[in-house]
């Protein structure tokens, strides 16, 4: 029987492993309109999100005591998206990854002062291990320092909040609503960018385009459940696997050799990851001792 930290450990894993597969399929459709790809992101999120909902809840789904708080999850998730866009489509690939895998040391920060939780030296060792891992791998460089390198900034601030956020909200709403209210102001924010040219696609390019939708709105979900379980510190780190995916599928699909680098950053993501799994059941084996990380 899985503690309540491993079943969160376990959802932030599978969430990462949809969001590897949801990246993989954006970066086919990058001739269509940002706008037009977001939409799709939302849409399709919805539609797998009305299979999950329970049968006493069809009728008034909407229903929430916490709607502001659902308000400020999805204007601050919605501006990080739209800040690593930017990002992305302006600065280089690995410097903008670099600069993104900072989220987790303002997650742990903001789990101190909003959600009380005590990080011990043993998370903290962790975060340092894969970021270290995370700059091996991309090797950034600030060569040419613009205004666009403050989006990335933005969206690791952004997606530090939401994380707090989830995790607030989660404690009296169910999974399913804190992801589905998402889906919908993104959905809505992508259809206003109809006026500025959407491109009519094709039977295949729209499967495609609909498969980002519902791997981002089951990645969303387990996302939810991982940060229900889980304090938002321990996770977190997680995400970091997401660059070994993305080396194992760059050389599966594109043929491309990760340099040795490369190798040694994945090793440090994996160790950052062992150390925090193992932690936890060496922890749970000792249950008349406080928990302090």
């Amino acid at each position: 029987m899985l503690s309540k930290n491993q079943l969160g450990f376990l959802y932030m894993f599978l969430s990462v492993c949809a969001f590897s597969l949801m990246d993989l399929i954006i970066k086919w459709t990058a001739d269509y309109p940002l706008g037009q790809v977001v939409f799709f992101r939302g849409f399709f999120g919805i539609v797998f999100y009305f299979f999950v909902i329970p049968k006493n809840r069809i009728n008034n789904f909407y229903q929430t005591k916490r709607a502001f708080l659902h308000f400020l999850r999805c204007f601050v998730g919605l501006i990080a998206m739209v800040a690593i866009f930017i990002a992305l489509r302006n600065l280089p690939l690995a410097t903008v990854v670099s600069i993104s895998f900072a989220a987790p040391i303002f997650t742990t920060i903001f789990s101190i002062f909003f959600l009380s939780e005590r990080v011990g030296i043993y998370r903290w060792l962790a975060v340092v291990i894969g970021f270290v891992g995370i700059l091996i791998i991309t090797e950034p460089g600030f060569e040419s320092l613009n205004i666009y390198y403050i989006f990335p900034i933005i969206f690791c601030i952004g997606l530090s909040y939401v994380a707090i956020a989830i995790r607030q909200l989660s404690s009296t709403e169910p999974v399913w609503l804190i992801s589905l209210n998402f889906s919908i102001a993104i959905t809505i924010a992508g259809l206003c960018t109809l006026p500025y040219g959407w491109k009519i696609p094709s039977f295949f390019d729209f499967f495609v385009l609909s498969l980002v939708g519902l791997f981002g709105g089951v990645a969303n979900l387990w996302l939810s459940q991982s940060y229900k379980f889980s304090e938002v510190s321990l996770v977190t780190p997680l995400k970091y696997l997401g660059l070994v995916f993305a080396i194992f599928f760059g050389y599966l699909i594109w043929g491309e050799v990760p340099s040795l680098k490369s190798l040694i950053g994945g090793l440090l993501v994996i160790l950052s990851s062992i150390i925090i799994f193992r932690r936890e059941i060496i922890i749970k084996k000792e249950p008349t001792i406080q928990r302090h990380d």
